[in-house]
């Protein structure tokens, strides 16, 4: 057969003497040049635009130029046969995040979790009448792990009627209003998209849909649906939005914490991969719409958040693994929650979960931070900035949020308000932050002083290290320690009305220890002996204003009297001591603790003596407290605690 049968098609034409001209090129010819075919016959490369007829060059199964085909009529141009077509759904591939490296599968994990060990959960069940701070207050498993509430009724919270559809939500939040549209396959954002745009996708047959998305970050504050959404009781009881952000600077015009009211819509067969929301918040999460009631509208995966829990999370999150590894495999164990249209679910603070879809959803939810664990929330914070999480995806405003929290608990623990041992617990948390806050302001590099200073809301907080080192004192002083308690012990509140904090008893007293993380082993006696006072007076002058007034004083044993000096003060000491006895495996420990205060008065006189001292100020040492510790431990094991103030009078306190 004189034709050959090597395929011809369309390919890149071989380098040529000169490659922008072909046989057929003439001026005036428009179109695309970088396309070539070379004719069967002749072997020779012609511009499918020069010699072409407009039809799909990809489509060319044989081809041949005008003189050859000139040459022997009997040559035509063929076509390739048409694939099969099946009209069965067939899974299209993402080229896209196929060159990039990323799996573009999004049944893969639900693939991956047919082949593991999940748990099948025993969480709470808990009616709606029975969520509220009475309670979180007085069971102390309350908030630790997820509740499910099967009938809204109770709850006390406002959600559109259940015909509510995606197609209202955009006529009410507006067809125009942008979208974040998450890629399921990738677990990345699809730019571009409106909620008109989204509304004509969920409508769209299943079939027909090209790729598997949902929305997960739709904040509707400030809309007209906003006004038929409103939180559980007890979310708004814990907010801290809600509690301790000020009204006045809330609403449309201000920046301020949006994340109360959110709209979730997603299609069957939707995954959202393992995450923890922004800043350890706890989330409600009520299912508007599924499918039938009675049938699953949502399966949640829920990882526990202890500390092994969350540290696999955080060498998980952000990585390569984070694509091509099952989180489940790296911690202690996965359960799994099953939600059906009209259930509503409270999730806590830190718990690391993923969420399938297996019909379409339209779900309203929101984020919340509250006091009853902020040392998680604080650990989730500390995770996102070893991960990089971008800000963008940080809870907002989350710093300038715990100051005002911070100056709200301080004037209540002024005036002498009780809080909860779970409360307390969170607000050391929260002190040591605001702490550690203050002192980048006063320590940290130029940048980190101006972002800490822009964190603090000058509207309410003037002093922002002052307040936080106050804060922190007086947490400690309301769970029970003291400045001179060695073993900072807390008592058991036990004095709650209700579940409410109320103002403090003088005839409050401790009924019990309680230690986060140990047992500290007690006395077996404890004695305090009767208090010893003495009072005389002695010829000794005034503390001069030189320099080396504060070592002569500090001298403890030294007492300069001088029997010439006409100056005289009256001295008036007390001693207070206690003794501690225990048995130990080895044999009997002990310890003596004893405190003396003393207080120097020198008479007033009609002039003053050389130098002054009245206009000097006398500053604490480091800082402390007037008197000071000293505690010796004897070969014999007992140790002695001295406190020893020295106060004159005429506007002077001496530290001794």
């Amino acid at each position: 057969m004189e034709d050959e049968p090597e395929p011809t098609q369309a390919e890149s034409a071989p380098t040529k003497t000169d490659e922008d001209m072909c046989p057929s090129c003439r001026e005036g010819v428009q179109g695309e040049k970088s396309s070539w075919i070379r004719c069967d016959a002749c072997k020779i490369w012609f511009h499918w635009a020069c010699v072409g007829d407009g039809s799909d060059l990809e489509s060319i199964n044989k081809w041949f130029c005008g003189p050859c085909m000139t040459e022997k009529p009997s040559r035509v141009m063929t076509f390739k046969v048409p694939a099969r077509k099946s009209s069965r759904k067939r899974t299209q591939l993402d080229y896209a995040n196929l060159n990039a490296g990323v799996e573009s599968d999004p049944s893969r994990w639900l693939r991956v979790i047919q082949s593991k060990p999940i748990k099948d959960d025993n969480f709470r069940r808990m009616k709606g009448a029975d969520v509220g701070l009475e309670w979180l207050e007085n069971d102390e498993t309350a908030m630790r792990e997820p509740i499910v509430v099967e009938n809204p009724e109770g709850l006390r919270m406002k959600m559109p009627s259940p015909e509510f559809s995606v197609q209202d939500v955009a006529d009410e939040v507006g067809h125009e209003t942008p979208v974040e549209v998450i890629d399921v396959a990738s677990q990345s954002n699809s730019p571009g998209w409106t909620l008109g745009r989204w509304a004509e996708y969920y409508n769209t047959e299943p079939s027909k849909r090209d790729k598997i998305r949902n929305v997960i970050s739709l904040e509707i504050s400030g809309t007209k649906l906003a006004d038929q959404v409103l939180p559980p009781r007890l979310v708004r009881e814990l907010d801290w939005v809600e509690k301790f952000w000020p009204s006045t600077r809330k609403g449309k015009g201000h920046a301020y914490p949006k994340v109360q009211l959110y709209c979730l819509m997603g299609v069957a067969s939707a995954w959202t991969d393992w995450h923890v929301d922004f800043a350890g918040s706890s989330v409600y999460y009520h299912i508007l719409r599924g499918c039938k009631v009675g049938r699953l509208s949502q399966v949640f995966y829920f990882i526990r958040p202890t500390p092994a829990n969350l540290q696999a999370y955080e060498r998980w999150s952000g990585t390569e693994m984070q694509s091509n590894v099952w989180l489940g495999d790296m911690v202690d164990e996965v359960v799994k929650v099953t939600l059906h249209a009209g259930n509503t679910m409270i999730i806590p603070t830190g718990w690391i979960h993923a969420v399938h879809t297996p019909v379409d959803s339209l779900v309203f939810g929101g984020n919340f931070l509250h006091s009853y664990n902020i040392a998680t929330q604080l650990k989730v914070i500390d995770i996102e900035k070893a991960t990089h999480v971008p800000k963008k995806f940080r809870f907002p405003l989350f710093v300038k949020l715990c100051w005002y929290v911070g100056d709200k608990y301080l004037r209540d623990l002024k005036s002498k308000e009780e809080f909860p041992p779970r409360v307390l617990d969170s607000l050391e948390a929260l002190a040591h932050f605001l702490v550690s806050e203050s002192q980048a302001m006063e320590r940290g590099t130029e940048v980190a002083k101006r972002e800490a200073k822009e964190n603090v809301p000058s509207d309410r907080v003037k002093d922002a290290p002052a307040l936080a080192r106050e804060l922190r004192w007086r947490v400690r002083l309301a769970a029970g320690a003291t400045s001179d308690d060695e073993d900072l012990v807390r008592p058991v509140q036990t004095n709650m009305v209700n579940g409410h904090k109320r103002k403090r008893s003088p005839a409050s007293a401790a009924v019990g220890v309680q230690f986060r993380n140990f047992q500290p082993k007690g006395w077996d006696v404890v004695n305090e002996l009767p208090r010893e006072s003495d009072e005389r007076v002695v010829n000794i002058h005034r503390p001069k204003t030189s320099d080396i007034w504060e070592r002569e004083w500090m001298e403890w044993n030294k007492e300069s009297e001088d029997q010439a000096q006409e100056e005289r003060a009256t001295v008036e000491k007390t001693i207070d001591v206690m003794i501690k006895v225990r048995k130990t495996e080895n044999g009997v420990e002990r310890q003596r603790i004893e405190r003396v205060m003393e207080k120097w008065v020198w008479k007033a006189e009609s002039s003053k003596p050389e130098g002054d001292f009245q206009d000097v100020e006398m500053k604490p040492i480091e800082d402390a407290p007037l008197g000071c510790e000293v505690t010796k431990e004897e070969e014999q094991g007992t140790e002695v605690d001295v406190i020893s103030p020295l106060q004159t009078t005429q506007a002077m306190e001496v530290a001794a």
